[in-house]
């Protein structure tokens, strides 16, 4: 049985800035693994967030094409995010167990708790994510005074166009203030604001950025991927709530082997990929993409779960540049223990956690 829901976030640039509810910890239990991933018990249920993106296609179809249902024993409650901080308001809450999401609601989570909320235990997908603005925008100048959208305020898209623009010699602030004017916006409504012409662009991840392209006339400014060393970036990982990792590390390695063979399953059959997707957004969102976004948006994406973790220091600096988050340490952050015992008896190169946590 599925369950979807959407959060609301109605004090979320406080809680961001304050701390999350419910977890306040020492700083010696920050870095603490798991001791023992043998022990524990199988969980009866794991609840998953993820959003209707083509950028979290790993879960798409790991649900679409019943690979999660074939590896977890557990039963699957599934929710419906539009972006990272209300899936962590979700995770943090206990409301779901795991969440494919953005590296910078996961790193703001783990630093406002002290390290004790959450661990990224895979990588999902790489790459995927631009800022479009209208045609007669040429240049990173032109954008002052210009009004611009993200998925959510403190989403990794959000951080990575404060961030940027701040290297471009712009103020901006999260009450969309600033040189440049930042409302974050749901999807699905800043490709309506594009089209009305109410809004000059947005930062925003695949499918979005291929939408406003396609149906909109939108032109990409920047490809986040021109920023990144070899434009490899991480997109979406899977995060998981720490207290569930520590009582049910099986069912988080049934989770991660899910996610490892839909990825295997996305790159072995990529002729099927785009309408195994496809359909699952249909029943997600109530509607489907074209072929051409689906194809262009496939384009801009790799899906690895190596959560490139190599990345994470400058996307901390990113957030603290954005103002987003507050300083602190993210050691710790990454378990990939499971991941790569999966992957080494799949016969598949293991990844690293970067000295940022146990592999």
């Amino acid at each position: 049985m599925k369950k979807t829901a959407k959060f609301t976030t109605l004090a979320l640039a406080a809680m961001m800035l304050t701390g999350l509810a419910g977890c306040a910890a020492s700083a010696d239990a920050a870095t603490k693994p798991v001791a023992n991933l043998d022990a524990g018990t199988p969980a009866s249920e794991i609840r998953i967030g993820y959003f209707a993106n083509v950028t979290h296609a790993p879960a798409l179809v790991g649900l679409q094409e019943g690979i999660f249902a074939k590896d977890i024993d557990a039963k699957i409650t599934t929710q419906v995010f539009n972006a990272g901080p209300a899936a962590i308001e979700a995770l943090s809450a206990g409301a779901i167990d795991a969440a494919f999401i953005g590296p910078n609601p996961s790193i703001n989570s783990y630093i406002q708790s002290a390290g004790r909320s959450v661990r990224i235990v895979a990588g999902a997908t790489t790459g995927g994510a631009a800022l479009v603005v209208k045609s007669d925008i040429t240049k990173p100048e032109e954008l002052k005074g210009k009004t611009l959208t993200t998925p959510q305020l403190g989403n990794t898209q959000d951080v990575a166009l404060r961030s940027w623009l701040k290297g471009k010699g712009f103020q901006t602030d999260t009450t969309g203030g600033g040189d440049v004017h930042i409302t974050p916006t749901d999807n699905a409504q800043t490709l309506a604001l594009f089209q009305q012409g109410k809004i000059d662009g947005a930062w925003l991840p695949e499918p979005w950025v291929s939408r406003l392209v396609e149906d909109a006339g939108a032109k990409v400014l920047v490809d986040e991927a021109d920023l990144w060393k070899n434009g490899a970036f991480p997109t979406t990982v899977l995060l998981v709530n720490a207290d569930f990792l520590a009582k049910h590390p099986q069912t988080v390695k049934q989770l991660v082997k899910g996610d490892v063979d839909a990825i295997t399953w996305l790159n072995d059959n990529t002729a099927k990929a785009a309408s195994a997707i496809n359909e699952k957004l249909k029943a997600d969102a109530g509607k489907g993409l074209s072929d051409a976004v689906l194809n262009r948006s496939l384009e801009h994406v790799t899906f690895s779960a190596d959560p490139q973790a190599q990345t994470f220091q400058e996307l901390v600096q990113h957030g603290l540049d954005a103002g987003t988050q507050k300083r602190g340490s993210i050691d710790g952050l990454f378990d990939l223990r499971l991941l790569n015992q999966i992957l080494k008896a799949d016969g598949q190169k293991t990844v690293s956690a970067a000295g940022l946590g146990e592999q």
